[in-house]
C-alpha cells in the first residue's frame, strides 16, 4: 500500500509539472502575441500619420492648381476681351489717316453742335427762371406791403375797441369813426349793410376782426410759400450756373481738339462763326503767357525764401484765410499783451514796495539813533 501511494503521488506530481509547463508555454505565446499586436498597432498609427500627411499635401496641391487654373482663366478672358476690342484694327488700318481724321472731326463737330444746342436751351431756361424769380420777388414785396398795411389797420381797430364807448353821440364818436381807415369802413359797411358813418356794433366788429386776421394768416402762408419757391429758384439757378460753367469748360476742350485737328497738314481752316470766335478768345485766355509767367515768378520767389520765411508765410496765410484762426490769433495777442503788462506792473510794484520799505526802515533807524543815541553815550 505504501508503494501504491508513492506511485499515485508521483503521478500527481507529473500531472502538476505537465500543467505548469503548459501554462508557461501559453504565457510565452501570449507575450509574443502581445508584442506582435503592439508592433501592429504602431505600424497602423504610422500608416495613418503618413496617410494624413499625404491627404494634406494632396489638398494643398489641389488648391494651388485650382488657383492657377482660375488665374489662367481670368488671363484668358482678358486676352479674349482685348482681342475683341482690337478686332476692328484690320478694318481701320485699311483706311488712310486723313479719312480717319475726317471722321473724328465730324464726330467732334456733331458733339460740339449738340452741346451748343444744349447750352442754348439751358440759357433760355435760365432767362425764364430769372423772369419768374423777379416776378416772385415783386409779388413778395407787394404782399409784404399789404401785410404791413393790414397790420396797421388792425392795430388802429384794436386801439379803438380798447377805448370806452361814449354815452351819447357827438363829436367824440364822429372823430373816432373818422379815424378808422377808409378800406376798413367800406368793408364794415358792406358787411353790416349800414352806412360808413353809422355806429359799428361790437359783435360785427369782432367778426370783421376775425375775417381780417384769417386773411392776414392766408397772406402770411402765401408769403412763406413764395419765399420757399424763391429759395428753390435760387438753388436751381446755382445748379444751372454750375452746369453752364461745366459746359463752357467742355466747349473749350472741344475747341482745343478741333484746333489740333485743323493744325494737321492738308486740313483747311474752319468757319469763323461767333461761337468759334467766342471760344477761341476763351481758349487764348487760358493760354495767356503773362498769367503763367506771373505764376512761375511767384513760385520762384517762394522757393528762394528761407525755411523760416516759408513757415512764417504759410502761417500768415493760414491765419488770414480762416476766420476762426484770425479770432484766435487776435485774442491770443491780446492775452499776451495783458499778461506782459500785468507782469511788468507786478515787478514795478514789488520794486516800489521794496524801495518804500527800505526808505521807511532807514528813516526809523535814523530817528531811533537821533532820539536815543544823539550824543553817542549809549553806543
Amino acid at each position: 500500500p505504501s508503494s501504491i501511494d508513492l506511485y499515485s503521488k508521483y503521478d500527481r506530481l507529473e500531472d502538476v509539472l505537465r500543467n505548469t509547463a503548459g501554462h508557461q508555454i501559453l504565457e510565452a505565446e501570449l507575450g509574443a502575441k502581445d508584442r506582435e499586436m503592439v508592433q501592429l498597432v504602431e505600424d497602423v498609427q504610422r500608416l495613418q500619420a503618413s496617410l494624413s500627411k499625404l491627404r494634406e499635401s494632396s489638398s494643398t496641391q489641389i488648391t494651388q492648381l485650382q488657383i492657377q487654373l482660375s488665374s489662367k482663366t481670368a488671363t484668358l478672358k482678358q486676352l479674349e476681351e482685348k482681342l475683341q476690342e482690337h478686332a476692328d484694327y484690320e478694318e481701320d488700318m485699311s483706311k488712310p489717316l486723313e479719312v480717319l481724321l475726317l471722321e473724328k472731326n465730324r464726330s467732334l463737330q456733331s458733339e460740339s453742335s449738340s452741346l451748343r444746342i444744349a447750352n442754348t436751351e439751358l440759357s433760355g431756361r435760365y432767362a425764364d427762371l430769372q423772369l419768374e424769380f423777379s416776378s416772385a420777388v415783386r409779388t413778395s414785396a407787394e404782399q409784404k406791403e399789404l401785410i404791413l398795411k393790414l397790420e396797421h389797420d388792425l392795430s388802429s381797430i384794436q386801439t379803438m375797441s380798447s377805448l370806452s364807448r361814449p354815452d351819447a353821440e357827438g363829436s367824440d364818436l364822429t372823430s373816432m369813426i373818422d379815424s378808422i381807415p377808409e378800406p376798413i369802413r367800406e368793408a364794415t359797411a358792406m358787411f353790416t349793410g349800414m352806412a360808413p358813418q353809422g355806429e359799428l356794433p361790437q359783435g360785427q366788429m369782432d367778426s370783421l376782426l376775425s375775417i381780417i386776421s384769417s386773411q392776414r394768416e392766408r397772406f402770411r402762408s402765401r408769403n412763406q410759400e413764395l419765399e420757399a419757391e424763391s429759395r428753390s429758384v435760387q438753388v436751381t439757378m446755382q445748379a444751372l450756373q454750375s452746369e453752364l460753367d461745366s459746359l463752357r469748360a467742355d466747349n473749350i476742350k472741344l475747341y482745343e481738339k478741333i484746333k489740333f485737328l485743323q493744325s494737321y497738314p492738308g486740313r483747311a481752316g474752319g468757319s469763323d462763326d461767333m461761337v468759334t470766335v467766342r471760344y477761341s478768345s476763351q481758349y487764348e485766355e487760358r493760354l495767356d503767357p503773362f498769367a503763367s509767367f506771373s505764376k512761375r515768378e511767384r513760385q520762384r520767389r517762394y522757393l528762394s525764401l528761407s525755411p523760416w520765411d516759408k513757415v512764417t508765410l504759410s502761417l500768415g496765410r493760414g491765419i488770414l484765410s480762416n476766420k476762426m484762426a484770425r479770432t484766435i490769433a487776435f485774442f491770443y495777442t491780446l492775452f499776451l499783451h495783458c499778461l506782459v503788462f500785468l507782469v511788468l506792473y507786478k515787478t514795478a510794484w514789488s520794486e516800489s514796495i521794496g524801495r518804500d520799505c527800505s526808505a521807511f526802515c532807514a528813516k526809523k533807524y535814523s530817528d531811533h539813533l537821533h532820539r536815543f543815541h544823539e550824543n553817542g553815550d549809549n553806543l
